[in-house]
């Protein structure tokens, strides 16, 4: 379950074995103290937490901030996160954007976007992941997401963090099949799953949310991406909009059911 300010009541007071981890953006809880701090650090011991970034504009052209990267590391460190993941994106030029942008898929990217991951990975001495993402167009694309993504992966030597709702998204946007987006995914590059709600904004276009719950189309290719690459670590995204801890369970349980072989046709039980 993504670690949300507005959820915390419901996470410290969630049964056991209603959840298996929490991840949280650690621009949200670097240096934060007082309560805020003292409930993280609570949630922190008693699950394992991963962490998702939102501001290291990988694909940007700005400079890499350095001494965020290291703050990032400390705070990784501080809370024994095994998992640590950014966006396959930019969100940054001379100031913070505050949005995710979309990459244009060229040979020139790929060696930069790439550069830049590595570059952070040596700074942090371990390795990354790095999300795909929705996207509503394409700067340029001389070649398909899957190739950029594959060569990002490769050049890199980075892992993914597959966002099967994003999946989804981009190929009703963008008109393609997401099963052959998945089938073209390493298996051995995956290392966490994704999954969220989105706005149906038009037949043709998809707006990835995370302030909705997970439609039936979304959980069969979660089941796909299950048979495609086994078992992985997966994580519900709610943002906004949040419904009773009873109905975010009930996602919990869909999601369990599917990572464990089950069937994906049910929709969650509120």
């Amino acid at each position: 379950m993504g670690l949300r300010r507005a959820l915390l009541d419901d996470l410290e007071q969630a049964p056991p074995g209603d959840i298996d981890f929490l991840e949280c953006a650690p621009e949200n809880w670097i240096g934060l103290g007082g309560m805020p701090g003292e409930r993280l650090r609570g949630l922190s011991a008693r699950y394992p937490l991963t962490c998702h970034g939102l501001s290291l504009s990988l694909g940007g052209s700005a400079p890499l901030d350095l001494d965020f990267v290291d703050r990032v590391g400390r705070f990784l460190d501080t809370h024994k996160v095994r998992l640590y993941s950014e966006h396959l994106s930019y969100c940054s030029d001379d100031g913070h954007l505050y949005d995710l942008l979309p990459l244009p898929f060229t040979d020139e990217a790929v060696r930069h976007t790439a550069a830049r991951i590595a570059q952070v990975q040596d700074r942090l001495g371990r390795r990354i992941a790095v999300e795909n993402v929705s996207t509503y167009l394409t700067p340029h694309a001389a070649m398909s997401e899957l190739d950029f993504t594959l060569a990002v992966l490769e050049e890199a030597d980075c892992d993914l963090l597959l966002d099967v709702n994003n999946v989804y998204v981009n190929a009703i946007n963008h008109r393609f099949d997401p099963v052959e987006f998945i089938d073209g995914l390493p298996a051995s590059r995956v290392v966490c799953l994704h999954v969220a709600g989105h706005y149906d904004e038009a037949d043709d276009l998809k707006i990835d949310t995370h302030g909705s719950a997970v439609i039936d189309p979304v959980w069969a290719l979660l089941a796909k991406a299950r048979a495609r690459f086994g078992p992985r670590p997966a994580l519900l995204e709610r943002d906004f909009n949040f419904p009773t801890y009873a109905e975010l369970r009930g996602e919990l349980q869909q999601m369990r059911r599917i990572l464990h072989g089950g069937d994906a046709a049910h929709g969650a039980a509120a």
